[in-house]
């Protein structure tokens, strides 16, 4: 069994701990909304007005006139982050944590009986509580890709649990959406043939996968539709890079908001790295074009770096160079770092 551990609202409940005026009020972790801002999270009040990650800062405003908006402490958030997986594993040692604030548990690594499942995930939220104050939420599975989906179906705090054998059944009657591989473009040609359920997409034959999706692609993702996801948890393999996308829901044309988006997703980077301990010393930049063709721009640098800031100037820097050899408007938008290495104090003086 294996469980899906997601911290609610991650950054807006820590800026909450820190500052607890702030509770119950509508509030936004992001950039200004007077200077193309992004949301980077958004806690449940604010997300009762529409509200969510990667929204313009300033259409985040424009729901909610009295939203709160608090810039990122990534410092902060990576170590309440450190505290969090620290709790887990003395729990749960056999873990895989693919980001900040979430991660992939083997329960089976405790105790292999599926009926002990919840009380373990029951455990690792009582633990992170304890340890931190902050709540998560879990989904409970044999395999990841359920176990995620289900970590979703009751936020925040919730638990909810998948028994073996109830996959399929489990996932059916979801919006096709929920189902993590289904971007917009697929979604869209998906719900025009009539697909908006997982269950749907489940039963779909080979022919009208290929010719919806793609052949490869369609054949994994039905597996996925059917409960059917052999990835193990990866506890002992090395990234070679870490990095975020962003696929837009309109083609985006305006500079200012793709540098927007770039610092956005520098800054979880950065976290990223914070986490690991280490620095990059190469920034690749990616973009997508309307006619879905991929472009990017990488460099490498003499020493790593490890901030927000100068990820993101480099990756803004990518981009005009990107642009500058073809002009468009993009689909896409992504941030990668690479050539890791452990990050070295220089001594001062």
């Amino acid at each position: 069994m294996i469980s899906h551990l997601d911290l609610d609202a991650f950054f807006a409940a820590v800026e909450e701990l820190e500052d607890p005026s702030l509770r119950g009020k509508p509030l936004v972790v992001g950039g200004d909304p007077r200077s193309r801002g992004v949301v980077a999270t958004a806690n449940y009040a604010a997300r009762h007005y529409g509200i969510r990650s990667a929204m313009s800062s300033a259409e985040a405003l424009r729901r909610c006139p009295g939203v709160i908006f608090v810039p990122p402490h990534m410092s902060l958030y990576v170590e309440y982050s450190h505290a969090v997986w620290q709790a887990v594993r003395e729990i749960i040692p056999v873990v895989e944590q693919v980001g900040i604030d979430e991660g992939y548990l083997d329960l089976a690594s405790v105790d292999p009986d599926p009926r002990q499942a919840r009380a373990l995930a029951e455990a690792v939220q009582a633990a992170v509580r304890a340890a931190t104050s902050l709540s998560c939420s879990l989904g409970v599975a044999s395999c990841k890709v359920v176990a995620k989906v289900a970590s979703d179906r009751r936020k925040p705090g919730g638990l909810t649990v998948v028994p073996p054998g109830r996959e399929a059944a489990f996932l059916a009657p979801l919006d096709v959406r929920t189902l993590p591989g289904i971007g917009p473009r697929a979604e869209e040609r998906l719900r025009a043939a009539g697909v908006d359920t997982v269950g749907a997409l489940a039963s779909l034959d080979g022919a009208t996968l290929g010719a919806l999706i793609g052949g490869k692609l369609g054949l994994m993702l039905r597996d996925r539709a059917r409960g059917i996801d052999p990835r193990p948890l990866e506890t002992s393999v090395e990234r070679i890079s870490i990095g975020h996308e962003e696929t837009f829901e309109r083609d985006v044309s305006d500079r200012e908001t793709l540098y927007a988006e770039l610092q956005r997703m520098a800054a979880r980077v950065a976290a990223r790295l914070a986490v690991r301990g280490d620095a990059a010393r190469t920034v690749t930049t990616k973009v997508r074009y309307q006619d879905f063709s991929i472009r990017s721009r990488s460099v490498t640098l003499a020493a790593g770096i490890d901030t927000a800031d100068e990820i993101a100037g480099h990756a803004c820097a990518l981009l005009d160079r990107a642009l500058s050899d073809r002009p468009g408007a993009l689909r896409l938008v992504g941030v990668s770092v690479s050539s890791l290495e452990p990050f070295r104090q220089l001594p001062l003086g």
